[in-house]
């Protein structure tokens, strides 16, 4: 635990020294000075500080640190292309080598010390960056591209190597991109273009062609930032600045591995207010994916469960393969708001349009019914045999001639239409031709969304390649899956930033009354007791079942009739996590020779298996209900973590549960519900009566109070099951597992 405020006072002594010091982003807030108040209940920040990137990217001046002209030689090849870029953004750029009096006929200085002007961005083409640093930081240089392998990508002694780096790197105040980069950065891009551009982000620099070829289909690039292994710069770093850039219309990232789960989560926070969509790929969705991807980058990738449900919770788009991060990027960074969720097919075949209506409706999009009214009208145009519901058919011969343009016109002065879709499976000049400039100059007289899947192959025809990727307001695909994914996007997106909440503005500052109780109960390596573990529930208002802990077969006695019978009787000891399956559970006692009978087996049993205990639990029973798990766990990236899910031994067997990361609202807690593949159980099926749903949100809620103070000091809590009562009757905890840290 890192600490709480009171008022001004703080306990907390590295927020102390962060207040003190001045450490906090000063760009934190919207502009303006962080302070102790931006920081929540343990100490983190709340808000994503913004790089001050312009003049690594726009530098008036560049050293180029090992610069040749030596034929042969890599750094070359690089010098040659640092030398184009420099003229290209109009900086004035310094050779640096020891050795050589010039290179490629510019004036060369021995270190950097003898530069004739302070450099903004210093570009490192030798073997160990770390010598330069000190330098560099000497002579008050900004920025600096340190291209180098061998660091955290090959092991611990690189890893090593790298923490070496990043340390000198702090000392000396510059920010540092890579080492383990490449060239990307210093790309030409089209200035030709207008519009909404694509901000890049990648740590393997191949991985970003796709996404920087677009441009040859007239799609706006601003910057590519290629991370490598983020020994300073980070992928948040890019995301906050890019997302405060008025060109950039959309981020797409290629993640292998997050080096600060909280920075990433911050930097996605910003985005989202400003509501400018990240696209991201995620790599590691399986051990093989997340064991090469460390490998990589040499940085943890973290449960991919968690890491998907964080971007999922800010708003990112995960997507998986380069063709989906490339097409919905550029769908995301050009399309307007869109004006309504519905979907509308069109299609010259019958088949095509169910094919994709099938596709779309499965994927979760809207496919509204036309109107009466709306379905006459387009039958004054198509044949009253061919179906104009949704997917509309228009059979081919009206594309042809002046009909087509007043179908598309009908379909989308609909009002419960925001997007028109039209599959094109194959070239069928004239029509293709015809029904492709019909659509394109639609979509230049509308501000709704219109698509078109071009499905041939060959891609060479001039529908396609002149009439279609020459307009900047028709989104173009080559597949149904593509255009799918990203028009499923743009609409997420829209709904998601509209009604968008920063849970960092809502997250507590202070502890609540709860905490200093908890924090008394909290045993730093050890496990508590099922009854340690309840009180600290208690402690948070967690309803527990009426019990008393008992250490005699008499007060076991007693103590059931006051309880009420019938009864539970449980062992209860620090080091017992699994009950049931050394019999130290006894349910439905119903007598007091029960009660004794039962005492003496289970203190037998726990005697037999060498199991210390701090006594026996007689507990209420509590048997009308849906069983529930709700829990804490300690992610490496993201920290403290909370779980819900079907609980009992449904647990184990189905994994249905969902995550989210703290801070989050009530919204977030239902919307957890909602991902359950056995949300229907808590509404009630076969006769049940509906669960108490409200009560078991204000528990997700109350535990992540607990995981925002707690968290550092909770490796694991598991309260399962938690039983939900019917509506009204609100939910008890029947047992609790709680690890510290």
């Amino acid at each position: 635990m890192l600490g709480s405020t009171h008022g001004t006072f703080t306990t907390d002594p590295r927020r102390a020294h962060v207040v003190a010091c001045g450490e906090l982003p000063p760009n934190a807030v919207h502009g303006r000075a962080a302070t102790a108040d931006d920081l929540d209940v343990s100490g983190r920040p709340l808000y994503a500080g913004v790089p001050d990137l312009d003049r690594f990217f726009r530098p008036a001046s560049v050293a180029v640190v090992g610069a040749s002209d030596a034929e042969g030689r890599p750094n070359t090849g690089i010098t040659r292309q640092l030398i184009a870029w420099a003229e290209r953004v109009g900086a004035r750029l310094h050779p640096v080598h020891p050795t050589r009096q010039s290179v490629f006929g510019i004036p060369c200085f021995p270190s950097v010390a003898d530069l004739p002007e302070q450099v903004d961005l210093a570009v490192l083409l030798v073997g160990d960056p770390l010598p330069v640093i000190e330098q560099l930081a000497e002579e008050k240089v900004r920025f600096a591209v340190a291209f180098a392998s061998g660091f955290a990508e090959t092991g611990e002694e690189g890893a090593a190597a790298q923490e070496r780096l990043a340390a000198a790197v702090q000392r000396s105040g510059l920010r540092l991109l890579g080492p383990n980069t490449n060239l990307n950065a210093f790309e030409k891009f089209r200035e030709d273009l207008e519009g909404p551009a694509i901000a890049l982000i990648t740590q393997s620099g191949h991985q970003g062609r796709p996404v920087f070829t677009l441009q040859e289909l007239g799609i706006r690039l601003s910057h590519w930032a290629p991370t490598g292994n983020e020994a300073d710069l980070e992928t948040a770093d890019f995301i906050s600045y890019f997302a405060e850039r008025p060109e950039v219309g959309a981020i797409a990232c290629y993640v292998e591995g997050l080096k600060d789960g909280r920075a990433f989560l911050l930097a996605a926070d910003r985005a989202a207010r400003r509501g400018v969509p990240v696209v991201a790929v995620k790599v590691g969705r399986t051990e093989t994916g997340a064991r090469m991807a460390a490998s990589h980058t040499g940085k943890l990738t973290g449960a991919d469960t968690v890491v998907d449900a964080a971007m999922r919770q800010f708003g990112v788009i995960r997507v998986d393969g380069l063709d989906e991060l490339q097409d919905t990027s550029a769908l995301l960074a050009r399309a307007r708001r869109p004006k309504a969720d519905g979907v509308v097919v069109y299609s010259i075949s019958g088949g095509t349009g169910a094919h994709f209506s099938d596709l779309a409706t499965e994927a979760g999009l809207s496919l509204p019914t036309l109107s009466a009214d709306r379905q006459a009208e387009l039958h004054q145009w198509i044949p009253e045999y061919l179906n104009v519901a949704n997917p509309v058919d228009n059979g081919g011969h009206p594309v042809g001639d002046w009909r087509g343009r007043k179908i598309i016109d009908a379909i989308l002065d609909d009002p419960e239409v925001g997007v028109l879709i039209c599959p094109i499976t194959g070239p069928f000049p004239p029509m293709s031709d015809k029904l492709a400039q019909d659509l394109v100059d639609a979509a230049e007289q509308t501000d709704k969304l219109v698509c078109v899947v071009w499905g041939s192959p060959v891609g060479t025809e001039e529908a396609y390649r002149t009439t279609l990727l020459g307009s900047s307001r028709v989104a173009t695909f080559r597949t149904f899956a593509n255009c799918i994914t990203a028009v499923r996007a743009y609409l997420d997106h829209h709904r998601f930033t509209a009604h968008y909440r920063s849970p960092f503005d809502e997250a507590p500052r202070t502890p609540s009354p709860s905490f200093r109780k908890a924090q008394a109960l909290m045993r730093p390596g050890q496990q508590l007791s099922e009854h340690a573990a309840k009180q600290l529930l208690r402690a948070y208002g967690i309803r527990v079942p009426r019990e008393q802990l008992v250490t005699s077969a008499a007060a076991a006695v007693r103590a059931a009739g006051l309880v009420g019978y019938p009864v539970v009787m449980k062992a209860s000891g620090a080091q017992l996590a699994h009950k049931t399956e050394l019999g130290l559970v006894k349910i439905g006692l119903t007598s007091a020779s029960q009660v004794r009978d039962a005492y003496r087996e289970l203190t037998d049993i726990a005697r037999y298996e060498g199991v210390a205990l701090d006594g026996i639990l007689v507990c209420q029973m509590v048997e009308r209900g849906v069983e529930m798990v709700v829990g804490v766990t300690h992610d490496p990236l993201f920290g403290p973590t909370v779980t819900v899910g079907l609980g009992g031994v449904l647990v184990e067997v189905l994994r249905d549960v969902a995550v989210r990361v703290p801070p989050f609202g009530e919204d977030q807690a239902k919307a957890m519900l909602s991902e359950l593949r056995g949300r229907a159980l808590l509404d009630g099926v076969r006769g049940a009566a509906p669960a108490d749903i409200d009560a078991l949100v204000e528990v997700v809620l109350r535990v992540e109070r607990m995981a925002l103070e707690l968290g550092d000091d909770i490796a694991e809590l598991d309260i399962n099951p938690l039983m939900v009562l019917p509506r009204g009757q609100g939910a008890v905890a029947l047992d609790a597992l709680a690890v510290c840290r």
